[in-house]
C-alpha cells in the first residue's frame, strides 16, 4: 500500500513538471521510499522586488526638500555626534524645509493647553488644573470634547472629520472671507499634503491628463502628479516681475499642452508662494479666476501660508473670497482651497492637521471624494482639534487673548525681520539676486555661477546649484535646497532657504554663508 501511494504521488507531481524535470523525478535520486521535490538554486533566484520591478511611477516621483542634500546633512550630523569638532561647524542648520519648531519656534500656548486637556480629560475636574491652565482653555476643551463622540481623542471620527470641529472651521472661514462656508464642504486631513494627493487621485485618469503647475513649484505637486500617472504642465513665474503670474503664460502653456493631446484638468496656484515668497495682488487673482472659469478648469488654491504676510502693501485674499466678490457662486467655478496647521505662526508640522474646502463640485462627485476619504478612515484627532483652533482662536475678552496675540505677533514680526535680513544678505553677495520676501517662509535667490563651477558640476553629473548646495553644507553646516529640485527657467540656478532659524542665529547664518560664497566664487572664477 505504501509503495502504491509513493508511486502514485510521483506520477501526480511529475505531471506538473517540464519533461526534463520529469526525467529527474524518475532517476535514482527519487527511487527511494521517500523522495524530495526539486529545490531551485537560491543563487539563481532574483529578489521578489527590485528597482526594475517596482511601480515606475514611484521611480519617476522626486521630492527635493528631503532628497540627497538632506541625506548628506544627516550623515554629517551623525559624524558631529560621534566626533565633536570633526567639521568646521558644531551644528547642522536645516534651512531646507518649513519646519519651524525644529528650529526653536515655540508653540502657541492656548493651542497646546487645549490639546493637552482634550487628550487627558480626567484632569479637567481637578482643582489644581485651574491654576495651571487658563479658564478659556479649560472651557474650550470641554466644548471640543462634547463634540467628539465618547469624548475620545483616540477614537476614529467621521471620515471628513468631527462635525462640530468642521462647524468651527466653517465659521472661521466665513469670518475671514465675509461669505458663508458650509461645514459639509470641509474635509479634515493629516496636513495639506493628503488633500492634494486626494485631488490628484480624483482628477488624473491617465498620462493624458495634465495639471498646470507653477515653476518654481513646491515638489509635492510634481511628486503627486507623477505618482498618480498624470502630466505636469508647467507655467513659469516671472522672476523679473517679483515672481509674477502672467495670464498670457497660462494661455501659452494650455495651448501647447492641448497640441500634445493633453487634457488639462486643473490649475495649481500657491499663494503666498512656495518657494518664491510672492503674494498675489487681488486683481491678478481675479484674472486667474476668470481664466479657470473660461477654460473650465478646477482651481487648486494652496493657501497654507495665508498668515505669513510681511509687507504692508500686500494682503491675503482667499480665492473663494475673490470669486464670490466677482459674483461667482457654487455652481460657477470648481475650487479647492488647502490649509494646514504646519505653517503660519503656529508651525505645528508634527501634529499633521489641515483641511481642504471643496466647492463647485456636483453631489455625485462629492460622494466619490468622500469615498476616497473614507478609505483612510479619518485624519488624526489632535490635528483636527488644532485645525479648529487655528481657524477659531481666542477672541477679545477671553483670558488668553492678550497672551495669544503677543505670541502670534511676536513670531510674525520676527519672521519679517529675518526675511529682510536674509534678503539683504543674499543681494549683497557677488552674482546673487533675490526678490523681496513678501510672504511664506522662504527666499529663492538666483545665483549666477562661473562657467568653471558649471563645468565642475557637469563632471560630477550634478546640477550646478546642487554642487553649490552640497559645498555650502560641507563648509558651513547650512542645509538649503537646490533650485533644480523646484524647477526653474533652463540655464538659471537658484536655491531655496527658509527664514526659520531663530533670530539670534541669523547673523551667524549670514556670516557663514558670506564667507563660503566668497571662497566658492574665488575658487571657480573664470
Amino acid at each position: 500500500m505504501r509503495r502504491f501511494a509513493t508511486e502514485r504521488a510521483k506520477k501526480l507531481i511529475s505531471s506538473y513538471y517540464h519533461p526534463h524535470q520529469r526525467s529527474l523525478l524518475s532517476s535514482s535520486r527519487y527511487s527511494s521510499r521517500f523522495f524530495t521535490s526539486v529545490v531551485p538554486d537560491p543563487s539563481a533566484m532574483s529578489p521578489p522586488v527590485t528597482v526594475d520591478t517596482i511601480n515606475p511611477k514611484v521611480l519617476k516621483c522626486e521630492y527635493a526638500v528631503r532628497g540627497e542634500i538632506v541625506t548628506q546633512a544627516q550623515n554629517l550630523q551623525q559624524e558631529l555626534q560621534a566626533k565633536p569638532g570633526s567639521h568646521p561647524f558644531d551644528e547642522i542648520l536645516y534651512c531646507n524645509i518649513g519646519n519651524p519648531q525644529s528650529l526653536g519656534q515655540q508653540p502657541i500656548t492656548f493651542f497646546r493647553e487645549v490639546l493637552a486637556l482634550c487628550d487627558h480629560p480626567s484632569i479637567l475636574d481637578r482643582s489644581e488644573t485651574q491654576g495651571l491652565f487658563s479658564a478659556d482653555s479649560v472651557q474650550r476643551a470641554w466644548q471640543i470634547l462634547d463634540l467628539i463622540p465618547g469624548r475620545a481623542t483616540g477614537a476614529y471620527s467621521h471620515s471628513q472629520g468631527v462635525k462640530g470641529l468642521r462647524d468651527h472651521i466653517a465659521a472661521g472661514i466665513e469670518a475671514r472671507d465675509g461669505f458663508p462656508a458650509n461645514p459639509n464642504d470641509i474635509f479634515l486631513t493629516d496636513g495639506a499634503s493628503p488633500a492634494v494627493h486626494m485631488m490628484m487621485q480624483l482628477l488624473i485618469r491617465s498620462e493624458n491628463d495634465g495639471i498646470l503647475c507653477p515653476i518654481p513649484q513646491y515638489p509635492l505637486y510634481s511628486a503627486s502628479i507623477a505618482l498618480h500617472g498624470g502630466a505636469l504642465v508647467p507655467y513659469y513665474l516671472d522672476e523679473a516681475k517679483g515672481w509674477g503670474l502672467e495670464i498670457s503664460e497660462l494661455q501659452k502653456q494650455l495651448k501647447e499642452a492641448k497640441s500634445k493631446g493633453i487634457t488639462v484638468r486643473a490649475l495649481v496656484v500657491i499663494n503666498p508662494g512656495n518657494p518664491t515668497g510672492q503674494v498675489l495682488a487681488e486683481d491678478n487673482q481675479r484674472a486667474i479666476v476668470e481664466f479657470c472659469k473660461k477654460e473650465n478648469l478646477v482651481l487648486l488654491a494652496d493657501e497654507v501660508y495665508q498668515e505669513n504676510i510681511y509687507v504692508d502693501e500686500k494682503k491675503f485674499h482667499s480665492f473663494k473670497k475673490v470669486s464670490r466678490f466677482m459674483g461667482y457662486g457654487e455652481d460657477d467655478i470648481a475650487l479647492v482651497s488647502f490649509q494646514s496647521v504646519s505653517k503660519g505662526y503656529y508651525g505645528e508640522c508634527g501634529k499633521r492637521g489641515g483641511y481642504m474646502e471643496v466647492t463647485g463640485f456636483s453631489a455625485d462627485v462629492r460622494e466619490q471624494i468622500y469615498k476616497v476619504a473614507s478609505v483612510n478612515l479619518c485624519s488624526n484627532i489632535s490635528g483636527q482639534i488644532l485645525a479648529s483652533l487655528v481657524m477659531n482662536p481666542p477672541k477679545v475678552g477671553d483670558e488668553s487673548y492678550e497672551s495669544y496675540i503677543a505670541e502670534k505677533d511676536g513670531i510674525l514680526s520676527s519672521l519679517a525681520r529675518r526675511a529682510k535680513t536674509l534678503e539683504d544678505a543674499f543681494n549683497s553677495l557677488e552674482g546673487v539676486t533675490c526678490n523681496k520676501a513678501e510672504g511664506a517662509m522662504y527666499l529663492f535667490p538666483r545665483i549666477h555661477l562661473p562657467q568653471k563651477a558649471i563645468e565642475a558640476a557637469k563632471a560630477l553629473k550634478k546640477a550646478p546649484d546642487a554642487l553649490y548646495a552640497s559645498r555650502l553644507l560641507e563648509a558651513t553646516g547650512i542645509v538649503v535646497v537646490p533650485g533644480s529640485g523646484f524647477g526653474q527657467v533652463p540655464g538659471t540656478w537658484h536655491f531655496r532657504c527658509t527664514i526659520l532659524p531663530q533670530e539670534d542665529k541669523i547673523p551667524a547664518v549670514v556670516s557663514r554663508l558670506t564667507a563660503f560664497h566668497e571662497a566658492f566664487m574665488g575658487e571657480f572664477r573664470d
